[in-house]
């Protein structure tokens, strides 16, 4: 009875539950940002919640969809604020991007990116040349725009965040992908970027619906929401689905990743979603809405750790 499952979902996570719900699981997925860290401070708590996971023998994974930062940007961050974590434990968007063109669709060629220069890098790292990072201005009248010059070994667009984003890599991006057989690949579409007090920048969302109104096309995206940031994860270490936790702030990409991949979740009230938000999906009777209840939730990360401890 699916009603019975929605039913018992949304549970609040205390006590005897969490030790529970912990020795069911061998692998626990976070996201990084409203989870175990807000800006540059750690959620109080949180080193010692992934410490104590990894030392009682958990895998313990980060997934995030921001694709500004390399996988040894993030093992830095996380190292200073005192998580004792790998590079190869984190999955960011630059380096599951980077991944995808190579092993999914075994790219030969080169990539027009709209993007930073983490990504630039992962893309390097995996033997991808790329040409787009950084500015790109206006040049000659509108006549000339449709003629700009393309350099003939791209064959795919990737549209992650990029602050130098402009009219003029907009329409460099239409020209590539009208060309026959170009790939189209997005990082993720978060179209807000939280930041303190309740304020919001655009996201990456924001420039890749530009683009793909533009070209009149759906682009393929790598992060969260999609099956893929799990599979990346997947491919490189044994994780089994029903022994998985997801661990996320937001509930249209941590959770659903969550209920998309067939592991269980975990919403933390430290970021963008609220109990209200989950609730209001819980009751609309919309499976679509529901795929984005959590089966748990806490109000801070720091809530396992008298379990982990005990």
């Amino acid at each position: 009875n699916s009603s019975a499952k929605v039913g018992a979902k949304c549970v609040r996570l205390n006590g005897a539950l969490i030790k529970q719900l912990l020795d069911s699981v061998d692998s626990v997925l976070f996201d990084c940002d409203g989870v175990i860290w807000r800006g540059d401070q750690a959620i109080p708590g949180a080193p010692q919640v992934i410490n104590l996971l990894k030392q009682k023998g958990k895998h313990v994974f980060f997934v995030t969809n921001n694709s500004t930062k390399t996988r040894k940007m993030y093992a830095d961050k996380m190292a200073s604020l005192g998580f004792n974590v790998s590079e190869e434990e984190i999955f960011g968007t630059a380096y599951c991007c980077a991944r995808y063109l190579k092993s999914v669709c075994g790219l030969e060629g080169k990539v027009y990116l709209i993007g930073s220069p983490a990504m630039e890098q992962e893309l390097e790292a995996v033997g991808i040349r790329q040409t787009g990072a950084g500015p790109d201005l206006i040049a000659g009248k509108q006549n000339d725009w449709a003629n700009v010059a393309l350099d003939p070994e791209v064959k795919a667009v990737v549209v992650g965040f990029d602050e130098h984003f402009s009219y003029m890599k907009l329409n460099r991006a239409l020209q590539y992908l009208s060309q026959r057989g170009s790939l189209f690949v997005g990082t993720n579409r978060d179209t807000r970027l939280p930041l303190e007090e309740g304020r919001a920048v655009p996201g990456t969302g924001c420039l890749l619906q530009a683009v793909e109104t533009a070209a009149q096309r759906q682009a393929h995206t790598v992060g969260k929401p999609s099956h893929y940031m799990f599979d990346c994860v997947a491919s490189q270490f044994p994780v089994e689905p029903g022994r998985c936790l997801m661990v996320g702030d937001r509930l249209d990409t941590d959770i659903l990743l969550g209920s998309n991949c067939g592991l269980r979740t975990l919403l933390t009230l430290t970021g963008v979603s609220t109990l209200a938000d989950a609730e209001e999906h819980r009751a609309s009777g919309c499976p679509q809405r529901q795929a984005m209840v959590p089966d748990y939730y806490v109000e801070s990360i720091a809530d396992v750790l008298p379990a982990l401890q005990g």
